[in-house]
């Protein structure tokens, strides 16, 4: 029988299964481009340019997210029960205490970011303060330390710098293809085979990159309420926290797709109580977070 603790370990499992998967493609179809348009150097550079580009996203994430939503930082002495809420919820978790942010804002939500433990951010909205009780606050405050602790942040942009490296290469490839080949080149059938090929990767490759990236993303918001609950000892407050969020109406001002993934709830779909209602496998593949039904059903066991 599938318990928080089984359900942990299988989304820790099939997180990394699916990063290992992304790190094969990544380097199958850099070899491919690499090979076919005979620039052995364009591997390697291509790494270097993705990883310096998010290497540098990585380090400023939170200033870019914290500023996009003009939040405002708050202390003990302005938000002091938000803040000794947090505090307690570090000390059971055995981490670090983070940086405590407020957004104004009437939809229930919340996130966290930074580089790591030391340099973390968890920024909540008014709405959620307003909105919910203390200990589903405190559900969902577990569920953004569970991010911290379980270095999200870090997979996240392991995944970003794969997705940006596999942008590069076919943005590289479909460019060649108006610059042509040399008159040395083989124009036989092997050639031609070898091109269609290149062209379905150049335009395929960025899809699946992006489908495996999200896919990666859900898994991390399960594992996040598993760890979440696991430090509350008190599932029912996180289930009863994404019941109210999911049938709250309110707008996220200044929502942006880049940052949607960050969020406790999906800030464009904050209605998502699906009940029963089965949900297409082309909707799932292209969802930021799993259905909030689906998390209440695994958070208390049904």
């Amino acid at each position: 029988m599938s318990s928080l603790y089984t359900h942990q370990d299988k989304n820790i499992r099939k997180t990394w299964v699916l990063v290992s998967a992304f790190f094969v493609i990544v380097i199958g179809v850099g070899w491919f481009f690499a090979y076919y348009l005979q620039v052995p150097e364009l591997l390697p550079f291509a790494i270097g340019i993705s990883i310096v580009m998010n290497v540098v996203s990585y380090y400023a994430s939170d200033k870019i997210a914290l500023a996009l939503y003009r939040a405002r930082e708050v202390d003990f002495k302005t938000a002091p029960e938000l803040y000794r809420l947090l505090e307690n919820l570090c000390i059971a978790a055995n981490l670090s205490m983070p940086r405590l942010y407020v957004i104004e804002s009437n939809q229930p939500n919340a996130f966290a970011t930074g580089r790591n433990e030391k340099h973390a951010v968890i920024a909540v909205t008014t709405g959620l303060l307003q909105k919910l009780e203390k200990t589903e606050i405190e559900g969902v405050l577990a569920h953004e330390l569970a991010h911290i602790g379980n270095k999200d942040m870090l997979v996240s942009t392991i995944v970003v710098v794969l997705v940006g490296f596999i942008s590069l290469l076919s943005d590289w490839f479909l460019r060649s293809m108006w610059w042509g080949r040399s008159d040395d080149d083989d124009h036989g059938k092997s050639a031609t085979i070898f091109l269609l090929i290149g062209i379905i990767l150049a335009i395929l490759s960025p899809i699946i990159a992006m489908l495996i990236q999200l896919a990666i993303s859900r898994k991390r918001e399960f594992l996040a309420d598993a760890t979440g609950a696991l430090i509350t000892r008190y599932p029912e407050g996180l289930a009863r926290a994404l019941e109210k969020i999911s049938h709250d109406k309110s707008d996220m001002p200044r929502a942006n797709h880049a940052t949607a993934h960050l969020w406790f709830g999906s800030p464009y779909n904050l209605d998502d109580d699906y009940g029963d209602q089965k949900i297409s496998l082309f909707a799932r593949l292209w969802m930021t977070h799993p259905p909030i039904s689906e998390r209440i059903r695994v958070l208390r066991g049904e």
